[in-house]
């Protein structure tokens, strides 16, 4: 086989070529193409996922600490199968595997939005039940009627809540999430092998520099698209327009996070048709040596080994990687960096949400529209500059010490940068229930949050202890009077008392931006390090190596992290038929100090990495760029 194909590349004549290359599937700039859309498309439903999760989080009564989990759940596939990749290689049909990984990718989108579809529309609290009015739920005075009715059909909602398609969300979403990690692990690496074997020697750093854009766009584009789907109610497929109550600027709003998750699916099976039709191997563009290939396929069929050979030598080269001082320096380096992103990534639309009063959709077009773009600029850039100094490795661990010294310098007054907490009645400062509200007999789960004219906010109109209330055109209350708890006048506002000093939002977000920028400097500078590092041989093991430790030692770890770490801010839980749900108020002092403090916890990680490497480069003797290291 492998004869008969050299013959027939070696054959002068010029009939067969042009009939091949008539076939946009025989051109590997067409592959590049449809590579592309399929990554992007990838990676759009990975940052719509992050953009989503605090809208999923409100909309199933999730913990942080679930949530982060949730987010972080596509990484154990794809960390257990990723190994395999390195030995696969071209033995398999590179453009099917694609291809079957972006159905697959298609199948879990749509699994991720299956409980909307299975589950009953989102019963927010101040509605108990569609039989009973707002007024009888949340507004009792000594006149009022009795609330036996509302216990009723409040005691029917939670039994619809706690069916199977309510309590089998979480597992859903889990389940679409291990199987969207395990549809990434041949895209992105067959992809890459497939357009370097396959694109000539000078066209192949443009292809591959096409993708890395691509790659780092992706999660813009999930996070601009979670911002526009966000802004439709959650069940506008199930409601009409008058059902709907609530507005964006309700903390109980819950926006269509279902809705992209459709329409990544969509979008992954059609970039996945095309590669049904590429073929295993392809001419090579501007193939002026056909021996020299020839000889290749020759020592690549040498090379291969059986798959125990393979599972039995990757502990002993990774091992022989990792003594490496400088790798291993290195890669502890990015590794905090990357559990700094995953956390940011994941809970960074929620603090903008919180801390200034933003609605989701504004929070998540923030990140996607300023943030991430200056990450792609400061990593492209951070590229650009060891390209014109024509840095050396030494040169390039000093680069990424100052970028990150000074990343630690703009981090640190984000601390200070934020809203105190509003003062809630019973909740902030910490108080017992007010008197004057007791004999409404409010229930435990009421949460419709309203601003008392006195400036004290109130869980809802009865913690209030208001009688009467006001409604616009569409019926919906606005304005409650008679309000016992509230001093002065006794009115209240619906809304909450938040969002007092939204005057540091753009200062906070362009700093937050000028802080993207400069961490994502050193990105393109530290990689380097590592391929120059080790030696040639070993080169792909480290790779794998290095991605393999970013996702046991962040990416997995990192947003469970921060979860639980914002949970312990919660001042108060919210409660559906006597089971915990979503925090319903924070502690934003905490929140921002804690949140903030763990990402200048993992900058200054990274500094120290990255300063001892400097270090070792200075007390190593006798040369001025680290010898890669032989088999030892």
């Amino acid at each position: 086989m492998g004869a008969k194909d050299l013959s027939v590349n070696s054959d002068p004549a010029v009939s067969q070529p042009p009939a091949r290359r008539r076939s946009p599937f025989h051109a590997v700039k067409f592959f590049v193409f449809c590579h592309s859309l399929l990554q992007l498309a990838q990676l759009l439903v990975s940052g719509y996922m992050k953009s989503s999760i605090s809208t999923i989080e409100r909309r199933y009564g999730f913990s942080s600490q679930k949530s982060g989990l949730l987010a972080a759940f596509n990484e154990v596939g794809n960390t257990v199968l990723i190994v395999f990749v390195s030995f696969f290689g071209s033995r398999v049909h590179r453009p099917r595997f694609i291809g079957g990984g972006a159905l697959l990718a298609c199948v879990a989108s749509l699994l991720m939005a299956l409980p909307h579809f299975v589950g009953e529309a989102y019963d927010y609290t101040g509605r108990v039940s569609s039989e009973s009015t707002h007024t009888q739920t949340h507004i009792h005075g000594p006149h009022k009627a009795p609330l036996s009715p509302v216990t009723a059909s409040s005691n029917q909602s939670c039994s619809r809540r706690e069916g199977p398609a309510q309590l089998g969300a979480y597992p859903l979403l889990l389940l679409g999430q291990l199987l969207l990690g395990i549809a990434a692990v041949p895209i992105q690496p067959f992809g890459i092998s497939f357009i370097d074997d396959y694109a000539s020697r000078k066209n192949s750093p443009l292809y591959l520099g096409i993708l890395l854009a691509v790659t780092s766009i992706g999660p813009a584009v999930g996070f601009i698209t979670g911002s526009l789907m966000l802004r439709f109610y959650v069940d506008f497929d199930k409601l009409s327009g008058d059902q709907i109550r609530l507005d964006h600027k309700d903390l109980r709003w819950v926006g269509a996070w279902w809705l992209g998750f459709l329409m990544a699916s969509g979008l992954l099976f059609l970039t996945a048709l095309p590669y049904l039709f590429f073929p295993s191997s392809m001419p090579k563009e501007l193939d002026t040596s056909k021996v020299l290939r020839g000889t290749f396929e020759v020592n690549e069929q040498s090379e291969e080994m059986s798959l125990l050979q393979f599972l039995k030598s990757f502990p002993r080269i990774a091992l022989r990687t990792l003594r490496s001082p400088v790798y291993l320096l290195v890669v502890l380096a990015q590794v905090n960096l990357a559990a700094l992103l995953s956390g940011l990534a994941t809970f960074m639309a929620k603090f903008l949400e919180w801390q200034f009063s933003q609605t989701v959709s504004n929070s998540t077009m923030m990140i996607g529209g300023v943030c991430i773009p200056l990450a792609v600029l400061g990593t492209v850039l951070g590229g650009v500059v060891m390209r014109r100094m024509n840095l050396s490795v030494r040169g390039a661990s000093k680069l990424c010490t100052v970028a990150i010294l000074l990343c630690l310098f703009s981090s640190t007054p984000l601390l200070f940068m934020g809203c105190p907490t509003q003062k809630i009645a019973g909740v902030f400062p910490h108080s017992d229930a007010s008197s004057c509200s007791s004999g409404c007999r409010c229930p435990q789960e009421a949460f419709n949050p309203v601003c008392g004219s006195d400036g004290v906010e109130f869980r809802s109109p009865c913690h209030a202890g208001c009688t009467a209330t006001e409604t616009d055109l569409s019926n919906n209350a606005t304005n409650f009077s008679g309000c016992r708890c509230v001093a002065g006048v006794g009115m209240a506002a619906s809304g909450t008392c938040g969002g007092r000093c939204s005057g540091l939002l753009v200062p906070f977000v362009a700093l937050l931006g000028v802080t993207s920028f400069i961490a994502s400097f050193s990105q393109t500078p530290s990689f380097m390090m590592i391929l120059r590092t080790v030696p040639s041989e070993d080169k792909s093991f480290a790779v794998g190596v290095q991605y393999m430790l970013f996702r046991v030692l962040a990416f997995m770890p990192g947003p469970v992290l921060y979860g639980s770490v914002i949970d312990t801010t919660c001042i108060l839980w919210g409660k559906k038929c006597g089971q915990k749900t979503s925090c319903q108020y924070y502690d934003l002092d905490r929140f921002r100090q804690r949140f903030l403090g763990l990402q200048v916890v993992f900058v200054c990680g990274g500094l120290l990495c990255f300063l001892l490497t400097v270090v070792f480069f200075r007390r190593r003797a006798g040369s001025r760029e680290p010898q890669p290291e032989g088999k030892g």
